[in-house]
């Protein structure tokens, strides 16, 4: 680049509206959802699995239990829970974890507190937004490994058993293995769901992307140009997610094992 077009670009990005804060302010953003997205996929991935294995493999009251949580999140409006919990349950979640601080909990437990909701105990509208997604795609998460595990025959779980494995250790090592490569390819789609989801945190003060682009557009009237370039901002953190979900699923398969095509899904 000369001269001349580095000066053009720099007034551009000193006169327009895009200065080189707002692309940090952006930058910042997308980095708040991709941290919001990995809390909640994570939290949605341990809870959906504990109950998928509770659907297949425990026993009748735990599969009822697990299904009328299922009903409830995947009933109410992501946008009804957060200020239920936010501006409903935050207040008595605050006083639990307080308690819980001043208790006699190990310190690896006090430790992972204070580092979720600060020395204080107080719920952060971050905190509060990972906690709704996550509670929310556990619900999606646990019909996803639910039907990879019904795909896998049963005489696998019950030739561990005969092995003297009890019913944790076959879902563990004989079971779980395979549901994680089977479920990749429908992982991805809760990835990129639970993504545009994500934008629904700015309503509870989430500065996350969608938050900042709203701001920014609200503050130079430049409304169009910022939602579209929202938009984009969104579709390239999928596009990125989604890839490197799928060329995870590539690495890792069995052939011959629910056989997807990488194709079909993206």
């Amino acid at each position: 680049m000369n001269s001349l077009s580095t000066l053009s670009l720099s007034s551009f990005f000193s006169t327009g509206p895009f200065t080189w804060d707002t692309v940090t302010f952006f930058l910042g953003g997308m980095g708040l959802t991709c941290l919001l997205i990995i809390g909640a996929l994570s939290l949605g991935l341990v809870l959906g699995l504990a109950m998928a294995s509770f659907q297949v493999y425990g026993p009748r009251w735990s599969g009822l239990l697990v299904s009328l949580y299922v009903w409830f999140f995947r009933g109410v409006p992501i946008l009804v829970l957060m200020f239920l919990f936010y501006f409903g349950l935050a207040s008595q979640l605050e006083s639990l974890i307080q308690s819980w601080l001043r208790s006699g909990l190990p310190a690896p437990l006090k430790s992972l507190l204070r580092f979720c909701f600060g020395a204080r105990g107080s719920v952060s509208p971050f905190a509060c937004a990972v906690l709704v997604l996550g509670l929310c795609s556990a619900a999606y998460q646990s019909q996803i490994f639910r039907g990879a595990m019904k795909s896998i025959p049963s005489g696998q779980f019950m030739a561990a058993k005969a092995l003297g494995m009890s019913s944790f250790q076959a879902v563990r090592v004989i079971i779980l293995p395979q549901v994680l490569r089977i479920s990749i390819p429908a992982w991805s789609n809760e990835y990129s769901i639970l993504l545009k989801d994500s934008g629904i945190a700015f309503v509870i003060g989430t500065m996350e992307t969608m938050a900042r682009f709203k701001a920014v557009a609200s503050s130079t009237y430049y409304y169009l140009s910022m939602y579209i370039l929202a938009g984009l901002a969104y579709f390239v953190i999928t596009w990125i997610g989604v890839r490197l979900l799928l060329a995870l699923y590539d690495r890792v398969r069995v052939p011959g094992l629910a056989e997807v095509q990488s194709a079909d899904i993206l």
